[in-house]
């Protein structure tokens, strides 16, 4: 795996902001929406990249792309400056923008196909193989003749996907690709993603707030708010860092004092049934074995923490007691 398939070192990006003051009066002020951003993204790997509106993520994808250019430090895709050689960048890259279609709005979906087929000169037997697996796995068959203009938001984000892969990007950027979709649509692109990534090594940088889509697919996630990185790394670290805490729901027999199990603690009472928050990285067998042995037990069941109240609570900067008050309420 090559470590630095995508690199940005100290990346910033500042807009010059205008605004009117007064009837004649404009003032200018910059904004710095990425701020000294630095990380890598090795080829093939499947990267969540999340944060807030205006946290700089979707600056960001652009600069990959080309689109804009940074302000300052070093950026490459596949050795390559985005803004300087986009063209030659562009026939290693797919992107779908969530709420922007890369399809002609008035034509049939087929006819967005054919167009980038000869856009990226693919050849004829890869194109064909590609489209029927797009089809066949996104459930487009029956949308191919359609106008785009007439399709719903989850059948055009299918058809995006589609246009996206078929000229076989090494890369692929996702901005929200779950969206519009319904439960079994959602599955469908999710094992999509997956066999790709699997089979090709397709290297996905995949921004959302359906955080299912990160903890289904991705390894490796990056929290970024006001163009700073907050945290890079596992999933699982997320909840360390954030100070998460997971839930024990215990049903005992018979109406007791709070249990005592440190450094478990009790959240929550409501009859025979007790709430115990602990730090999600601590196992809960050793947890469960001691209650069981000190209690008489009914039942028990462990909740896992909410990712998006980790991330919530890292941008507000609460602590994990609040949490684990929410996970009860």
């Amino acid at each position: 795996m090559d470590d630095d398939f995508i690199e940005l070192d100290r990346v910033e990006k500042v807009f010059d902001v205008r605004r009117k003051t007064g009837f004649l009066r404009r003032e200018r002020r910059s904004v710095r929406a990425v701020d000294s951003l630095s990380f890598t993204v090795a080829r093939g790997e499947m990267v969540g990249y999340i944060g807030p509106n205006g946290a700089g993520k979707s600056t960001t994808i652009k600069m990959l792309t080309g689109i804009l250019t940074p302000s300052g430090g070093r950026l490459r895709v596949a050795g390559i400056d985005p803004s300087r050689e986009r063209t030659r960048l562009a026939r290693r890259i797919g992107v779908v923008f969530g709420q922007r279609t890369t399809l002609w709005w008035d034509l049939p979906l087929i006819d967005s196909y054919r167009l980038a087929h000869r856009m990226y000169r693919i050849p004829e037997v890869r194109y064909r193989e590609n489209l029927d697996r797009c089809v066949e796995l996104l459930e487009l068959g029956e949308l191919l003749e359609v106008p785009v203009r007439q399709l719903s938001l989850g059948q055009r984000m299918r058809g995006d996907i589609a246009a996206a892969l078929l000229h076989d990007p090494e890369v692929l950027y996702l901005d929200e690709p779950t969206i519009g979709l319904d439960v079994i649509s959602k599955s469908k692109v999710r094992g999509f993603l997956r066999e790709l990534n699997a089979e090709r090594g397709t290297t996905v940088l995949l921004t959302t707030h359906d955080l299912q889509d990160i903890e289904q697919l991705c390894s490796r996630v990056m929290v970024i708010d006001h163009g700073r990185l907050m945290y890079d790394g596992a999933l699982a670290g997320l909840h360390e860092v954030g100070e998460s805490e997971r839930t024990l729901v215990v049903d005992l027999e018979r109406e007791l004092p709070p249990i005592e199990a440190a450094p478990a603690r009790v959240v929550r009472v409501e009859g025979p049934r007790q709430w115990l928050a602990f730090p999600a990285a601590q196992s809960a067998a050793e947890l469960v074995a001691r209650i069981a042995a000190r209690y008489p037990l009914l039942d028990l069941s462990v909740r896992e923490p909410d990712i998006e109240a980790v991330i919530a609570r890292m941008y507000a900067g609460g602590t994990a007691q609040d949490e684990a008050e929410k996970a009860v309420s």
